[in-house]
């Protein structure tokens, strides 16, 4: 852990209070793009979080505020309060997120921490592994590269039919932003089938963010402004 945290660039990444970042979310269908998105997401540590994805002219915001949170979509002109499904699974990805890990976020939740050991990476390489075990039995593994770099998150879900699926995000492109290596592609595989890429083109650390950003819109002509931060 100590490893992993120095590598990526220690203090200055501990020292991490907010994210904005911009780039390009694909959904994969059989292995391929079928729908490119633009995005812009900001968080506010540890659980405040607005992401606005545009596609032909249309808007979808998703903002989720740690218990509660709303979703705005201008093609359907609707502005609602998300779903208690909804707001678990931003909690999931919280909990599934090496942020997460590496700052320590677990810790509140009282999770235990374990090492499982090594594991083949590819051809001469093996990852360490670290797990995370909730008291409510969620559990994720994190897999480290030899020279400290995360690699992957894995854990298990269950999908809309109530199938038991195991969700794995796989960590690339690592980028030097103001001294901290910050991955900017993370592939998304569900069963060992990637089925979507968040490729970054921005990312800014500690920039002051508007508490009136994460504030739900009266009406749709305001959710269609471009967010200003």
């Amino acid at each position: 852990m100590k490893k992993a945290i120095e590598k990526i660039g220690g203090e200055r990444y501990l020292q991490v209070k907010t994210i904005v970042s911009k780039g390009n979310f694909s959904i994969f269908r059989g292995s391929l793009p079928v729908l490119v998105q633009t995005f812009i997401d900001v968080m506010v540590l540890p659980d405040k979080e607005r992401t606005d994805f545009k596609f032909r002219g249309q808007k979808i915001v998703q903002v989720n505020v740690g218990e509660s949170g709303w979703i705005g979509d201008t093609a359907e002109a609707v502005i609602k309060d998300q779903s208690e499904e909804q707001i678990s699974n931003f909690r999931r990805a919280i909990r599934a997120s090496i942020d997460n890990l590496l700052r320590g976020g677990w810790r509140k939740e009282k999770a235990i921490l374990s090492y499982v050991g090594k594991r083949e990476a590819g051809v001469g390489k093996r990852n360490d592994v670290v797990k995370l075990s909730y008291p409510d039995g969620f559990e994720v593994e994190f897999e480290f590269s030899a020279n400290g770099l995360p690699a992957k998150a894995i854990y298990k879900s269950k999908n809309s039919k109530g199938e038991e699926t195991k969700e794995e995000d796989r960590y690339a492109q690592f980028v030097e932003v103001q001294g901290i290596l910050t991955p900017f592609v993370v592939d998304r595989f569900q069963n060992e089938v990637q089925t979507s890429r968040i490729n970054y083109v921005e990312v800014i650390y500690n920039k002051q963010i508007p508490e009136s950003i994460f504030q739900k819109p009266t009406n749709i002509k305001e959710l269609k402004k471009d967010l200003k931060l």
